[in-house]
């Protein structure tokens, strides 16, 4: 039994540097943050902001919100390891860690060639793949925003009309989320209901980038299984519908977890018919 728990103790340590210390090698060439503005339900004109994070490396780009990328940090800088009398080992966080809360915890990988979308279902990592965006039409219309010389960009995609605002003097062809593939960094992208706006609000100067790398863990891409989209979104909605066995298995009883179960249900599909996506279809 000693010898168990040391192996499971010794795999679970593993698996903990393996989540928190390991970072990708990408030499970084750009660094930007966009401020996100987006109308989430349709049942008021509220908007909901949140910076987001392009790290661009020799041949790819990575892009996720800040706050999620700050609980990274959080934890990597905070975690805990206690060693039991009976041989095993206990890991956690610093007393008073507060860890930077997100329900945008995805990550983004784009290349030349093509989108990877990576998130987390419970202790599953899932990835798909989508290829880069090709029907972009360039507009002969300039702009100056945040100093930056600008072109416009217009193109339809996944149910909503979009205007790009792209820099040729920042050669690279990447920009928020899936919006790829212009000759030049998107600069401001807004679709045409007013909904969602993403706009760079800070970018690092090329004399600051010189030696350092991507700041991304591995372990938000590392070892994903690949899927769909489809079946992306059903594996979190399977994880929501199976809250009343994780209640009942830490103690609450099932009769209580399904009454908790059921209002969440409830509210959540109340909710949903508000809802007011970035991506309107597949």
């Amino acid at each position: 039994m000693f010898y168990y728990k040391k192996l499971l103790a010794l795999f679970i340590l593993f698996y903990s540097i393996l989540f928190f210390a390991q970072s990708n090698k990408d030499t970084l060439r750009g660094d930007f943050t966009y401020q996100l503005k987006a109308k989430y339900d349709i049942r008021n004109d509220n908007r909901y902001e949140e910076l987001f994070s392009l790290q661009i490396g020799e041949n790819r780009a990575f892009f996720a919100s800040a706050v999620s990328l700050k609980g990274d940090s959080v934890m990597t800088n905070s975690g805990t390891t206690t060693h039991n009398t009976d041989g095993s080992i206990t890991i956690g966080w610093k007393k008073g860690t507060v860890i930077p809360k997100t329900n945008l915890n995805f990550t983004i990988i784009q290349s030349p060639e093509n989108v990877q979308y990576y998130d987390s279902a419970f202790m599953s990592l899932l990835s798909y793949k989508e290829p880069v965006i090709k029907n972009w039409k360039l507009v002969d219309e300039t702009k100056i925003i945040n100093t930056i010389n600008c072109k416009k960009a217009e193109v339809t995609f996944k149910g909503r009309n979009w205007t790009a605002w792209y820099s040729p003097e920042i050669p690279f062809p990447y920009g928020p989320m899936k919006f790829s593939g212009l000759p030049g960094l998107i600069v401001k992208i807004t679709d045409d209901r007013g909904d969602y706006d993403f706009e760079i609000v800070r970018s690092v100067p090329n004399s600051k980038l010189k030696g350092k790398l991507v700041n991304i863990k591995k372990s938000r891409y590392m070892g994903a299984t690949e899927t769909t989209q489809a079946k992306l979104k059903q594996a979190k909605q399977n994880v929501d519908a199976n809250v009343a066995g994780v209640l009942a298995s830490t103690g609450t009883t099932i009769i209580k977890g399904q009454e908790i179960l059921r209002q969440k249900e409830k509210q959540k599909e109340e909710n949903e018919k508000y809802i007011n996506p970035l991506e309107l279809t597949d």
